[in-house]
C-alpha cells in the first residue's frame, strides 16, 4: 500500500527546477545530472542545446565510468530529442562522445527545418491577410460606385457588395459629404 506521503513526494519531485536545484546542492556542479538538467532547460534553442550537449560530452569524458555514463545519457538524449519532436536522425547515435559532430549537424538540419518551417507559416499568414484585405477593399469599391449611381437602395447594394448594410449606410453618409 502507498504511503500517503509518496503523493506529495512525487509531486515535489515532479518539477525540474525544485530537483535540479536539491541535486546541485549536493553534487558537484560538473555532474551528469546537472549536465542533463542544462539539456532540459536548453531545449527551447538549438544553440543552446549544442552548448549542453557540448558541456555533458566534457562531464562524460571527465568521469571514471564514462562507457557506462555514455550509454545512460546518450539513450536518454535520444528519448528526450523524440519528446520535443526534433526532426533529428537519431538511429546511428551510439555514443554522445563519439558521434557528437553527427549530433551537432543533425540539430544544425532541425534548426534549419524549423526555420523554413516558421517562414512557410509566416508567408501563408501574410497572404491570407492580403487576400482579405484586397476582399475588404473590393467590397468597399463595389458599394462606392454603386453609392455613386444613385439608383439602388442600401438593402441592394449591402447584397451586391458584401456589406453590412450599417456599413453601407455609413459608407453613404461619408460618400454625401
Amino acid at each position: 500500500m502507498a504511503n500517503h506521503h509518496d503523493t506529495g513526494y512525487k509531486e515535489l519531485f515532479s518539477y525540474p527546477e525544485f530537483v535540479q536545484q536539491l541535486i546541485e546542492g549536493f553534487a558537484p556542479q560538473e555532474s551528469a545530472l546537472s549536465g542533463v538538467f542544462s539539456i532540459e532547460k536548453a531545449s527551447s534553442s538549438r544553440e543552446n542545446l549544442q552548448q549542453a550537449v557540448n558541456r555533458i560530452v566534457a562531464i562524460i569524458q571527465s568521469d571514471p565510468h564514462k562507457e557506462r555514463l555514455d550509454r545512460v545519457i546518450t539513450r536518454w538524449l535520444k528519448r528526450h530529442l523524440q519528446r520535443l519532436d526534433a526532426a533529428v536522425d537519431l538511429k546511428q547515435l551510439n555514443s554522445l562522445v563519439e558521434d557528437n559532430a553527427m549530433l551537432a549537424e543533425n540539430l544544425q538540419h532541425w534548426a534549419e527545418k524549423e526555420r523554413l518551417v516558421g517562414e512557410q507559416i509566416g508567408i501563408e499568414k501574410g497572404l491570407k491577410k492580403g487576400r482579405d484585405e484586397a476582399r475588404e477593399e473590393t467590397k468597399l469599391e463595389i458599394a462606392l460606385n454603386l453609392i455613386s449611381i444613385g439608383t439602388l437602395s442600401n438593402e441592394q447594394i449591402a447584397k451586391a457588395s458584401g456589406l453590412s448594410l450599417e456599413d453601407v449606410e455609413t459608407l453613404g453618409k461619408s460618400a454625401s459629404h
